[in-house]
């Protein structure tokens, strides 16, 4: 025959139960965070090493200069009016959750170029 549990036995494994779920709900938060840091890190390192692959003169440029040249390049209105088009498309388009996004192959060196992303030619 199974004993019962008194009120204050069930009361301490309740407490034990919160304390059990607390700790766990810290280290999913925990986990979640490192995901999101890896996320990032990946996203920076990739889009940094495709920047220099197509420029690689920007290697040997100090870090004062590197800021200077993209604050130089990507602060025009034709780098806006590009950036606003791409953003646009993507507001249109539903965002990825994180699990679909490390299923979809990434491969930043052979990027879809469209004609807003193109420069326009010279004559």
């Amino acid at each position: 025959m199974a004993q019962r549990k008194t009120v204050a036995e069930q009361i301490a494994l309740a407490k034990e139960d919160i304390k059990q779920g607390e700790n766990k709900l810290k280290l999913l938060l925990q986990r979640e965070k490192e995901q999101e840091c890896k996320a990032r890190n990946h996203r920076l390192c990739s889009r940094g090493g495709y920047l220099e692959s197509k420029l690689p003169e920007t290697i040997t440029l100090m870090d004062e200069q590197y800021y200077t040249f993209l604050e130089k390049t990507l602060l025009t209105d034709h780098a806006r009016r590009i950036l606003s088009g791409l953003t646009r498309n993507n507001a249109a388009a539903p965002t990825p959750k994180p699990a679909e996004a490390q299923t979809q192959p990434n491969n930043p060196t052979t990027p879809k170029h469209t004609a807003e992303t193109k420069a326009p030619e010279t004559e």
